[in-house]
């Protein structure tokens, strides 16, 4: 029974929630015209007051509020016809036709209810000669008022145009943030689905190279390695990032593969603070930096060679992420763009996606001999 308390829930406390808003929205309108009565209002009062007029303040002032406020009720059906009928397009001559009557009779509608506050409040005690009489007063204030009233009315329609454009605006900004984020998704899964088949290829050559030497007991723990491999890497398949750990993890079975093919010539260090172990890194960023330090520094040469792995957290808050190894280095001439690796490309893209300016990717020389590959990125936690 418990588990069908929660929808129901929500699903009675939806339509408070509506009316709440309707209300907000409500004593929004309201407290407008109620501000723009006090401004219109204040200023009589402080003259009338200046000339010596013993006017009492509570009346002058409720009048010019209620006066104004009268406007709130009509502000919805003056916004109706905007939308409904909009000056936008071709058909504004069609709409003007629709909106002269439409304002003439909510002006009569407007004077006919100032008109009754008026007599109502008396806000000029007596009003001196001014007739008493509903029609007589009704009549005068509808002409006298007449050029104020349209002048409300037009702000009013574009208020009511400026609000729709504006949250038009931030309707097709919110779509396109969509979309963008939609496609750097997609040019991420890309990325990352290039890496899979990458290394498979890679590690499967590798097999087969042991199979040809006759060393079958290897080649048999090699595939077993990369059962483990290709289990651990379809458990993260879906995520951009995961924690450092289990990249870790991941990259300590691939080493293990390798360590099978290379076998004393492979030596891996690895040096990472128990601190960055939660910190949250892209998926696959180590492997293909592995990769290209075993080909580079132990693939080209008969004698043992290293493989090391990194990582630190820095005073700035970064993450540095280091993969190096003991190879012979890289040329003078030697450029990123223009490398191409299918490993170093697809980090450098998805660095890009992921951080933007936000990340640093420096492949340079290493002194005593070899490569460094140095990633800084953001140091955040899931």
């Amino acid at each position: 029974m418990q588990t069908f308390d929660t929808p129901n829930e929500s699903y009675q406390t939806q339509p408070s929630i509506i009316g709440r808003h309707r209300w907000l929205k409500w004593l929004a309108i309201l407290g407008v015209w109620a501000v723009l009565g006090l401004i219109y209002a204040g200023p009589i009062y402080l003259e009338v007051r200046a000339e010596g007029m013993g006017h009492s303040a509570w009346r002058v002032l409720s009048w010019g509020v209620l006066s104004w406020c009268v406007w709130a009720p009509l502000t919805p059906a003056i916004v109706w016809l905007a939308r409904r009928y909009s000056f936008v397009g071709a058909a504004w001559k069609r709409s003007l036709a629709v909106h002269i009557p439409a304002f003439m009779i909510i002006s009569a509608l407007h004077s006919a209810a100032a008109t009754c506050i008026t007599l109502a409040i008396q806000p000029f005690d007596k009003m001196g000669d001014s007739p008493t009489d509903f029609w007589p007063r009704f009549l005068s204030r509808m002409k006298g008022a007449f050029g104020s009233d349209l002048l409300v009315y037009a702000v009013v329609v574009g208020v009511c145009y400026a609000i729709d454009y504006y949250r038009k605006y931030r309707e097709r900004e919110f779509l396109a943030s969509q979309l963008e984020a939609q496609l750097a998704q997609a040019q991420l899964d890309s990325l990352r689905m290039q890496l899979h088949p990458h290394f498979l290829f890679n590690t499967l050559n590798g097999i087969v190279g042991l199979v040809r030497d006759n060393k079958n007991q290897a080649a048999v723990s090699m595939l077993v390695g990369l059962s483990d491999l290709l289990r651990h890497a379809l458990e993260h398949s879906s995520q951009q990032e995961v924690e450092l750990r289990e990249e870790l993890n991941f990259i300590k079975l691939y080493l293990d593969i390798q360590q099978m093919r290379f076998s004393d010539r492979l030596q891996i260090e690895i040096d990472v603070d128990s601190d960055t172990l939660k910190a949250l890194v892209p998926n696959l960023i180590l492997q293909p930096l592995t990769e290209n330090a075993l080909r580079h520094g132990i693939g080209r040469s008969v004698a043992s060679g290293l493989v090391g792995i990194s990582a630190h957290k820095k005073e700035n808050g970064s993450l540095r992420l280091t993969v190096f190894d003991n190879g012979v280095g890289l040329s003078k001439n030697w450029q990123l763009k223009s490398s191409g690796g299918i490993g170093l490309a697809n980090t450098a893209a998805r660095l890009q996606q992921l951080y933007g300016e936000g990340h640093r990717l420096d492949v340079r020389n290493r002194e005593g001999g070899g490569v460094e590959v140095l990633i800084e990125i953001p140091f955040h936690v899931t």
